[in-house]
């Protein structure tokens, strides 16, 4: 998930095999992924399932973009598996990067939710599910927010900070002008772009990751945002006040998938470790610590831990969906016109 936690040591791209002490590894699997809360990671899922399979893992780590580019250059190859948010893996299906999963070497997907079983057709599931609303702080904003289209209001002035438009949730920014001026955005972007300059006054500053939002909530310089879920436990440490809207008109749906690059070269030891993955057992082992929000549909979590989470049927079936292929396909024009209107 974007830029949150530590990396598995810290740098955007490091290899790592970690043995399995008395097993001489006969397999390796290449796993290219975040490497966020790496020693959890390590813990609960790394030495287990090299237990499991009697093999080797080596890492790539980076960031969503750049891991998908080096997937790109070396033509498919170089990893066997590949977590992206589905944003990034919908580039990866466009461009033919990555093989379809195939369901009987992966039992498991039949027990996720089905908005999680297939997202991008036959090609990888999604092992996590999160979503993206509105925090705001309760001490500053005397009416609640209960509607997207409440960012607009005069109120707020000088107090939103809205996701730049590079950012995972900046591009859902548009899709909200868009139907706020009632338009197709995909369609005719002008009325969209209308209401983003009838927006301007309320914006501070277009924050480009979570932990510059999070300081401008603590520096009192903004009281709303626009953000994934999985920022809301730091942001209350800062701020106790912040709280996460309830939205009439529903959050957006942000599915975390692994796929199977085309030129993988362990196809079967890549299926077994993604439904080593989706086991409900190991998903709620990892939402219990903290780590991501299960997607299978069999995982009961405390009401504490259930609280950190998007989590159960009625949250997650009420999250609206993004159409990626129209919007990466729109993207570059809307980033021109974004940057004409902040002034980039």
């Amino acid at each position: 998930m974007s830029t949150r936690m530590t990396s598995l040591f810290g740098t955007a791209a490091l290899a790592l095999c970690l043995a399995v002490p008395g097993i001489a590894a006969a397999k390796t699997l290449t796993v290219s992924w975040w490497g966020f809360n790496g020693d959890k990671l390590n813990e609960l899922v790394v030495q287990p399932f090299q237990a499991q399979c009697g093999c080797e893992l080596v890492f790539e780590t980076g960031n969503n973009a750049d891991r998908l580019n080096k997937v790109k250059i070396r033509d498919g190859k170089g990893v066997d598996v590949i977590y992206l948010t589905d944003a990034f893996s919908q580039i990866g299906v466009a461009e033919g990067l990555f093989q379809p999963v195939d369901r009987t070497k992966v039992p498991n997907i039949a027990g996720l939710h089905d908005i999680a079983q297939a997202p991008q057709g036959e090609f990888g599931p999604a092992y996590t599910v999160g979503r993206i609303g509105i925090v705001y702080d309760s001490a500053k904003v005397a009416t609640p927010i209960t509607k997207w289209s409440d960012l607009w209001r005069e109120d707020l002035k000088a107090a939103v900070s809205l996701p730049g438009i590079t950012t995972t949730a900046g591009p859902m920014v548009v899709m909200l002008a868009g139907d706020k001026a009632g338009s197709d955005v995909f369609a005719d972007a002008g009325p969209a772009f209308t209401e983003i300059e009838a927006i301007k006054p309320n914006v501070v500053k277009n924050y480009n990751t979570g932990s510059e939002m999070i300081n401008l909530f603590s520096t009192g310089e903004i009281a709303v945002s626009m953000t994934q879920d999985f920022t809301l436990g730091q942001l209350q440490a800062a701020v106790p006040t912040i709280t996460w809207a309830t939205l009439e008109d529903g959050d957006f749906a942000v599915l975390n998938t692994i796929n199977i690059p085309r030129g993988a070269e362990n196809v079967d030891l890549a299926h077994e470790f993604i439904n080593f993955v989706l086991d409900p057992a190991l998903q709620k082992i990892l939402a219990e610590n903290g780590v991501d929000a299960p997607t299978a549909k069999s995982v009961e979590l405390s009401p504490e831990a259930a609280a950190k989470w998007t989590y159960g049927e009625a949250q997650i079936n009420s999250l609206k969906r993004i159409d990626y292929a129209k919007m990466n396909a729109a993207k570059a024009g809307w980033v021109e016109k974004w940057n004409e209107v902040f002034g980039m």
